[in-house]
């Protein structure tokens, strides 16, 4: 049992960095696209942007918004607003999840900027 759970943790902590590569635009992050819900578009170009830079900076992991430490969801605010951002891992057509969720040559990323009420 000790191996599968010391294996779990490896694995999120490799998706983890992962992550973290992709959000912040840098080698090692994979493949993948950032979205947004219709209701961030509608606020504009400015708070897109102000959006996307505070996802970038984002680094407010806890045990309790991060329980599998994968840093795969945060929650801000934005010029007064609350913004959650949401990473899915999906095989490399899009089509569904990825079975091999730390290998970048399998795997795309999608990261979803949204309001709550888009949820």
């Amino acid at each position: 049992m000790a191996d599968n759970v010391e294996e779990r943790t490896r694995e999120c902590s490799r998706i983890a960095e992962q992550n973290d590569a992709f959000r912040n635009r840098q080698a090692g992050g994979g493949q993948g696209q950032w979205v947004w819900t219709q209701a961030i578009d509608a606020e504009g170009a400015d708070f897109l942007r102000a959006c996307m830079q505070a996802v970038e900076a984002y680094d407010d992991f806890t045990e309790e918004n991060d329980p599998f430490g994968t840093h795969e969801m945060g929650f801000m605010e934005v010029a007064g607003k609350k913004v959650w951002w949401k990473i899915d891992l999906y095989d490399r057509a899009f089509e569904g999840g990825s079975e091999e969720p730390t290998s970048l040559a399998h795997t795309r990323r999608v990261l979803t900027i949204l309001f709550p009420s888009d949820y």
